[in-house]
């Protein structure tokens, strides 16, 4: 007869009373799961994730058995991890980590798994006992990381969404989460019916008042019993078939390792302790137990090259991946330690763990086993013991919310701690609790202490979770750091600060008085590329081709993104390393292109310094040139190679190989696709601008290298565009080559205002001109002159339309050209306002000087001369372009009156002259 016979029969005869033969079915297969269970040779610990009371029941079951060998529900080869855990502060997660995917779609890149840890848990008290205690061995029995993506559906990657409510949510990125004992409802109708009949707003608040209160006191076979019990009653009603086969198939993969590491070390099963999630306890396939011989085949591995690290965890992260409510990890934490206390036990700890205290280990002698009688009938049939009111405890929590709350901005008072008081032990009444709970609490201070307003950055349900514990961060230690990360750290020890720390820290760089700083200057840049936005953030500094600062300053916050320092470490073994591995993959990307790889020519320049790195890069770029169909991406090529080129001719005795080959390839290329560009819809004229603008700029170089100038020219005859931006670009196109004068496109430009049915496209043509300033900058003065036509011209009906949409179209394609525009305007127009109204703009034409009165020709030889033999005075005006007339000599003694009557009526200076001559 079973222990649990009468139990079966009490529920059974219940269910046919009140639920027919469905519900007595489900009932019975309950209480059959508990019984199997607790029969199995094996004995099998259930467990919760982040349970304060798992943990404790942990604590007390391992000091009672003593096992030998413990398996754990996880991954198997996450195992080399766990002795790192000591040099760590929990929370951290342990990860899997692959980018180069050997076996799944390539779109799932990169694959993460992570596990998180934290102290209030089971399985940290399983590894600490495992690892401190000789003789005992820790066996890892879960699926790999590698098989927890062979078995996801193909069609999309299992990832966690990031979640953006809380700071620390992002700590574990997109990755996969895995943890022990994944205990909630999967079918939706029975969470909701527990909630409403409960009383209570979300999961972690029910399990907290209906199992984790009446097991932290319970004894072992109590909670044993009813951690099964509940996970037989969720696998039960579990609608997600796909789910229920994984975890089928890791049950059965779990009982195949259990099995050979038995047979191949001989452990006693007696000796033996496995520890899983509850519902993994109340399993049903054949393969569950050890005398079941039912076989069950494990795939093999890819060839997806795994890696393996410690990141730093936090309580919002896990709430964050596992989707519990937020705090809820943070309470359970206090709820543990408070137990702790209470029940005075000593919790495992691995030694020399950070942020713990030492604790000596001193495990009693083993209890004999006892076999376990039936605690689910009297579990089942009374209500759970209620902890008394706990006054200190409450009052301590509302007077320090209160003084937190007026820290944050709140006008709480005195009499606010007295109403939060009440209101916590009326809520805890109202939901059938004697003892006011941490959620009890929260309720009461928010209802009580929240206004309309949040008058700072924390409202006062964040409050709570401060005062509470807070939402705590692990860290990793140097030690179980990759060496990149140690490499990181010990470069950047001369700038003398505590980069473990979270909080933002100034770095100033003196790297004219220190040379010692440069080389944390340059690691700092690196980082700066590869890191987060604001994990290195420069203040002061800059880093371009051909230039360095002589001070530097920077806020680092590199604790806060230690995660993304260690994940650098699985790409290599230095910074240097993981940059040119980047690079490279960059412009080796099937979807990379010329600038793409110009980029990556300009940041290896900058960052590594690599002569030899920056030609291989470059050639990649001629490459891709040489292929591409599409112009998209002709502005970012001009404005890199001229910048390169620039750099280059300054810092170098010659160009580059690449570079003149890139000149040339580019200068063919773009001749070829100019025609179908200056057509094609999908082409917008800044690219059309960019690549005239490339093969003006390069067609010296280009020239001097073999390519022939009439292909430019035969190209730019060949194109012949319809919308209005890509007419003008043509039109300064052929002004730059010689083939239209600057006259004639002054009068089509006119001819295009005088008709009424071009005016509304008119800011199409002037968007081309100011494009046009890209390949011709000669053409600046015209635009103005364009520009300042348009506004003279059209009557107000026409140009206040028109004036929006012109200013928008400028600002929006062609806004690293305007400071050019606004020049040549402030060099064409006058200074001051006192001018403008004198102005003539230069373009217009200047009314003809007023003829002077002809003067009679003079006489004397040199004028009878002339008059004598004209020819010669004719062939010469003829040859200057000069028109007139001869004129009659004057009269003797005509010219020259007022010289006459000045010396007549003055002779005495006259007559001295000649008498001081003769």
């Amino acid at each position: 007869m079973s222990t649990f016979d009468p139990l079966r029969e009490q529920l059974a005869q219940a269910a046919r009373e009140f639920g027919g033969d469905t519900v007595s079915g489900i009932l019975s297969g309950m209480v059959n799961d508990v019984d199997r269970a607790l029969r199995e040779e094996l004995e099998i610990f259930p467990v919760c994730h982040h349970s304060p009371a798992s943990a404790l029941a942990m604590v007390r079951r391992l000091r009672e058995k003593q096992p030998k060998v413990i398996y754990l529900e996880l991954c198997e080869d996450l195992q080399p991890l766990l002795t790192e855990l000591r040099n760590c502060r929990l929370p951290v997660a342990v990860q899997a980590f692959a980018t180069d995917l050997d076996g799944f779609p390539k779109t799932w890149a990169p694959l993460s798994v992570v596990a998180p840890i934290t102290e209030a848990s089971a399985e940290y008290q399983a590894i600490s006992y495992a690892l401190e205690t000789p003789g005992v061995e820790l066996v890892l029995v879960d699926r790999s990381t590698d098989h927890v993506f062979q078995w996801a559906p193909k069609e999309e990657p299992q990832k966690t969404p990031k979640d953006t409510k809380a700071e620390e949510a992002g700590l574990h990125g997109d990755a996969v989460g895995v943890d022990i004992g994944d205990l909630r409802p999967r079918f939706a109708e029975l969470e909701e019916h527990l909630l409403h009949h409960g009383k209570v707003r979300h999961w972690s608040e029910w399990w907290d008042q209906y199992v984790e209160q009446p097991l932290s006191g319970a004894d072992y076979d109590t909670y044993r019993q009813v951690m099964v019990l509940i996970g037989s009653l969720f696998r039960r009603l579990n609608p997600d078939e796909h789910r229920l086969t994984v975890d089928e198939d890791r049950e059965r993969y779990m009982w195949t390792r259990m099995r050979e590491h038995l047979a191949a070390t001989g452990a006693d099963p007696a000796d033996c302790l496995y520890v899983c999630g509850a519902f993994h306890a109340a399993s049903h396939v054949e393969q569950f137990g050890l005398r079941s011989t039912a076989p069950f085949e494990i795939t093999p591995r890819t060839n997806t090259k795994w890696l393996y690290g410690l990141i730093p965890s936090s309580h919002s992260a896990i709430e964050a991946q596992f989707g519990l409510a937020s705090g809820s990890v943070s309470i359970a934490a206090a709820t543990w330690a408070k137990a702790v206390t209470r029940s005075g036990l000593t919790p495992f700890q691995l030694a020399g763990q950070k942020g713990a205290r030492k604790r000596a280990l001193k495990l009693p002698a083993p209890k004999p086993e006892i076999a376990p009688a039936d605690k689910l009938t009297g579990f089942l049939s009374r209500p759970p013991v209620l902890d008394e009111l706990d006054q200190s405890e409450l009052l301590g929590w509302c007077v320090d919310i209160v003084r937190l709350a007026r820290r944050n901005g709140y006008l709480a008072s005195t009499a606010d701690a007295i109403a939060v008081f009440e209101t916590s032990i009326l809520l805890a009444g109202l939901r059938n609790r004697a003892r006011p709970t941490p959620y009890d609490f929260q309720d009461a201070a928010v209802t009580c202490i929240e206004k309309d307003v949040v008058p700072g950055r924390r409202d006062v349900r964040r409050l709570c979770e401060i005062l509470l514990g807070g939402d705590r961060i692990g860290e990793v230690g140097y030690d179980a750091l990759p060496p990149l990360a140690r490499n990181v750290y010990d470069r950047l020890e001369p700038l003398g600060l505590d980069l473990s720390k979270r909080t933002i820290q100034r770095a100033l760089l003196d790297l004219n008085a220190d040379a010692a700083l440069v080389p944390c200057s340059e690691l700092l840049w690196m980082l700066r590329y590869l890191l987060p936005d604001d994990a290195v953030r420069p203040i002061m500094g800059e880093r371009r081709l051909g230039e360095r600062s002589i001070q530097e300053s920077w806020d680092l916050a590199l604790g806060k993104h230690q995660r993304s320092i260690i994940e650098l470490g699985y790409e290599g073994v230095t910074i240097e390393q993981v940059l040119e591995q980047r690079l490279r993959r960059k412009v080796w990307d099937p979807r990379a292109t010329a600038a793409v790889a110009l980029a990556a020519v300009e940041d290896a320049v900058l960052y590594l310094g690599s002569r030899r790195f920056a030609d291989e890069l470059g050639a990649r770029a001629v490459e891709l040139l040489a292929t591409e169909r599409s112009v998209d991406d002709a502005p970012e090529v001009l404005r890199r190679i001229r910048r390169l080129m620039a750099y280059y001719r300054a810092s170098e005795p010659e160009l580059p190989a690449w570079c003149e080959e890139f000149a040339t390839a580019g200068y063919a290329q773009y001749c070829t696709l100019l025609p179908t560009a200056f057509v094609a819809d999908d082409t917008g004229v800044r690219q059309v601008a960019a690549m005239l603008g490339f093969l003006f700029s390069m067609e010296s170089l280009a020239l001097a290298l073999g390519c022939d100038r009439a292909q430019l020219e035969l190209a730019v005859q060949q194109s012949h565009p319809e919308a209005p931006a890509k007419v003008a670009v043509l039109w300064a196109a052929r002004t730059q080559l010689g083939l239209l004068t600057q006259a004639e496109l002054r009068r089509r430009c006119d001819e295009l205002l005088a008709n009424p049915l071009v005016v509304p496209s008119f800011p199409q043509y002037i968007m081309g001109f100011v494009q046009a300033m890209e390949p011709v900058p000669a053409l600046s003065g015209f635009v103005v002159e364009v520009i300042s036509k348009a506004f003279g011209r059209l009557p107000d009906n026409v140009l206040l339309p028109w004036l929006p949409r012109l200013i928008t179209t400028l600002r929006d394609q062609a806004g690293e050209l305007m400071p050019a525009l606004v020049r040549e305007a402030g060099r064409t127009f006058p200074g001051s306002l006192a001018a403008v109204d004198a102005w003539t703009p230069p373009w217009s034409a200047r009314p003809a000087p007023p003829k002077a009165a002809s003067a009679p020709m003079a006489s004397g030889p040199v004028a009878e001369l002339l008059m004598g033999h004209p020819a010669a005075c004719d062939a010469v005006a003829a040859l200057l372009g000069c028109e007139g007339a001869w004129q009659a000599p004057a009269a003797a003694g005509a010219e020259h009156r007022e010289a006459r009557a000045l010396l007549a009526e003055h002779p005495e200076p006259a007559l001295a002259v000649a008498a001081l001559l003769a």
